[in-house]
């Protein structure tokens, strides 16, 4: 049986089309996702995100628990500012990538994506063992709504009482919206400028309508999964099970940016990815550029040739671009941007290009 959020009868009565997604019953569209899609990149697009898991960590030495159980230096994370960070094992893989926030000297809130919550949540608590620091899993509390499109700050700006001017991207403060007490960051998955909401998960249907009646005159819609996928491939965002596998370190998804070997103290995976770092990676992750209609999919052969040189992670026709894009991850001598290949599509061989990513970049 499916978990529903506490917004699950807010989408029933819009309309929804639900997925199961990670074990929670997720709006996948409400009418169209390429309306979806286009209204996110041209006005604002409205998420439900609280099938996500967020797992406070607080005390004396919360910065050392997360400097040692993630790779990320998060002891130098200030009060009031995000990172994007990730969670490795023992031998570099990644068990998951997260958005860690400090919200004050000894509390951070770790948020995870839906089909990992499990495994952050027993990770962190048996990581803190020895630390003077709490592990607090709040996700059934918790719910998470995103307002994300170049209108989104005139949307929230009617309705809080936050200077929405000065929070900074990857930043967040404890705000109100008409009532509701809210932690607003401004982050997102979108490629575009937007905002989320962290709210008690029995306030969040209020939250939602209020929203959505402030965001009518703006030309905001509900938004689903479906488009939130295709808008993250086109900023080239990584998605956990495609582009992000426990097979994989960071500096194989060519993200190795995020592991800060020069923090202080040993952290989980430390050994591993010191070794990891140096070697040649065989495979990197690549932006494609097809022709025609026909969009590459999870899975899909790429090829050089006749010889197979790797492997697509995620792809769709582009509804901004108009033409059909991929991330796969191909061996490292077919990388370079302006690389002709070719993928298998169900048994018909497209050609592609090598780009760099982001596909889309907001102006």
């Amino acid at each position: 049986m499916s978990k529903e959020t506490s917004l699950h009868g807010v989408h029933k009565g819009l309309g929804a089309l639900f997925t199961d997604f990670a074990g929670w019953s997720m709006p996948v569209r409400y009418a169209s996702e390429l309306a979806e899609h286009k209204a996110v990149r041209e006005a604002a697009g409205l998420f439900d995100l609280s099938h996500m898991a967020e797992i406070h960590v607080t005390g004396r030495q919360a910065a050392d628990v997360l400097d040692y159980a993630l790779v990320g230096n998060l002891s130098g994370v200030k009060p009031g500012r995000a990172r994007y960070t990730m969670i490795c094992n023992a031998d570099g893989g990644v068990l998951d990538d997260l958005v860690v926030y400090r919200l004050a000297d000894e509390h951070y809130l770790v948020v995870a994506n839906a089909g990992n919550a499990q495994v952050v949540a027993d990770a962190l608590a048996e990581r803190v063992a020895g630390f003077d620091a709490v592990v607090d899993d709040r996700s059934e509390t918790t719910a998470l709504i995103a307002v994300q499109g170049p209108e989104a700050a005139a949307i929230l700006g009617a309705v809080t009482d936050a200077d929405l001017d000065a929070l900074k991207y990857y930043a967040s403060v404890p705000a109100s919206v008409k009532g509701h007490d809210v932690l607003l960051a401004r982050t997102g998955y979108t490629g575009e400028d937007g905002f989320e909401l962290f709210v008690d998960a029995d306030e969040a249907p209020a939250l939602w309508r209020l929203l959505m009646d402030a965001g009518e005159p703006h030309g905001l819609v509900p938004a689903g999964l479906a488009c939130r996928d295709t808008l993250r491939l086109e900023a080239g965002m990584p998605l956990y099970g495609n582009e992000l596998t426990l097979d994989q370190s960071p500096f194989e998804a060519g993200l190795g940016r995020v592991v800060k070997f020069e923090k202080p103290g040993d952290f989980v995976g430390r050994a591993a990815l010191e070794e990891r770092s140096k070697a040649d990676v065989p495979r990197v992750r690549v932006g494609l550029k097809g022709a025609g209609r026909r969009a590459p999919r999870h899975g899909y052969r790429v090829l050089a040739g006749d010889t197979e040189i790797g492997e697509v992670t995620s792809g769709a026709l582009s509804p901004t671009l108009g033409y059909p894009i991929a991330m796969a991850y191909v061996d490292r001598a077919y990388a370079e941007p302006g690389t002709e290949l070719t993928v298998d599509i169900r048994g018909r061989i497209e050609p592609v290009e090598v780009v760099a990513l982001p596909f889309y970049s907001r102006a």
